[in-house]
């Protein structure tokens, strides 16, 4: 069985890698480093440049038609090398579900601005009460005439001083059960009543926890139908588990392969030489391997024109669990010295296995906790009975 992408995906492979060499250069990435944020302009505009910030769109839109497999083998590549693409992916996934479910007005509004590279949408989902709960959603959306007004909190609105819009899931019908009062909007940042405040996570990168006091949105940005909004952040998911997984993984296992090979026990014996050394390689390289066979998976699937739900669940988990293993393994496996962090001159590989050991513990939560994933496979993809 050939679980190769083919000639033409490996050819957008190739340019993708010239592509990065070209416009992640060392500015770019410090930037990253010393602000925490996962979102470069100039990065950003280059992707416009080039074609490549949407290429699985239509070229009328300013995309480049390419077929899902194509757009894997360039995602992989940018995964693989840390590239700033958080605010691409949250506008992307967004401008999918307009494309998908949106009325003609929204898609022209909201579309032609985001494939320019001239917006950011960011997420509007979590809230400090409710966690991985997001159908738990406090954030209240009250009717008044041709607008809604919005009062509530969201946690994890990353990007938020960088965006134009959030896509959020408010509370808009509180005598149902709570997944039937849920209604989404594209809710403007920059207006009166909205109040973004920087949080920083454990691996250091920036996030925001967002405030929204009499805001006005007006009904032609709700996407979806009134208390509809499950549905529609359905659909939203979807698109984000649905992309490349496990950069983070491949990097790390990069930098350990270099470590083994060049660094030497209190002996003077070869690291490699290690068989403990070798097996831990050997195992995060397999789960590696089974991280991208799973997003190809559901790539394949949106290749014949289905939405790949529980498929991308089983990669987004796989891939975030497995980290979370290598992190804690290779940690283990440097003793002491694998304790220095990012920064400090004497850490090991950069502090590699540090860094993997904290981001991990975020990615987990991304896109939904490993929790919520596999009670979508169960349910959906295994027809188990809810968990009450």
């Amino acid at each position: 069985m050939d679980f190769r992408l083919g000639e033409k995906s490996e050819a957008v492979r190739r340019e993708a890698q010239d592509f990065l060499a070209e416009a992640f250069t060392p500015d770019v990435r410090r930037t990253m480093e010393e602000t925490g944020v996962h979102h470069s302009w100039d990065f950003h505009r280059k992707l416009v440049a080039r074609g490549w910030l949407a290429p699985g769109w239509r070229k009328e839109f300013g995309g480049q038609g390419r077929d899902p497999l194509e757009i894997l083998a360039f995602a992989e590549e940018l995964q693989r090398a840390g590239a700033p693409t958080y605010g691409v992916g949250t506008t992307l996934m967004i401008a999918g579900v307009i494309r998908h479910i949106g009325t003609e007005e929204q898609k022209q509004l909201i579309l032609p601005p985001a494939l320019r590279g001239e917006i950011i949408i960011v997420l509007g989902f979590t809230e400090p009460e409710s966690g991985s709960d997001v159908a738990a959603a406090q954030t209240r959306a009250v009717r008044d005439g041709d607008q809604w007004v919005i009062n509530g909190q969201k946690m994890f609105t990353t990007n938020a001083q960088e965006a134009d819009y959030a896509f959020m899931l408010t509370r808009t019908n509180t005598e149902v059960p709570k997944h039937q009062g849920l209604t989404t909007f594209l809710v403007p940042l920059k207006q009166p009543g909205v109040e973004i405040r920087e949080v920083r996570t454990i691996s250091g990168e920036r996030t925001n926890l967002t405030f929204y006091t009499d805001v006005r949105v007006d009904d032609s940005l709700r996407i979806g139908e009134v208390d509809g909004g499950w549905d529609t952040m359905a659909v939203g998911l979807t698109l984000e588990r649905s992309g490349a997984q496990g950069g983070q993984s491949f990097r790390l296992l990069a930098a350990m392969e270099h470590w083994a090979a060049t660094a030497v026990d209190p002996a003077g014996r070869p690291r490699a030489a290690d068989p403990t050394v070798l097996a831990r390689l050997g195992r995060a390289a397999a789960e590696n391997e089974v991280s991208t066979l799973l997003a190809r998976r559901s790539a394949w699937v949106q290749s014949t024109g289905g939405l790949p739900g529980v498929e991308g669940s089983m990669a987004k988990l796989f891939a975030s669990e497995a980290l979370t293993r290598q992190g804690g393994d290779f940690m283990d496996m440097l003793g002491p010295d694998g304790t220095r962090s990012t920064g400090d001159p004497t850490a090991v590989e950069g502090g590699a296995a540090e860094f993997a050991l904290r981001f991990a513990l975020g990615a987990t939560t991304y896109g939904g906790t490993s929790e919520i994933q596999r009670n979508i496979i169960a349910q959906r993809g295994l027809g188990l009975p809810r968990a009450r």
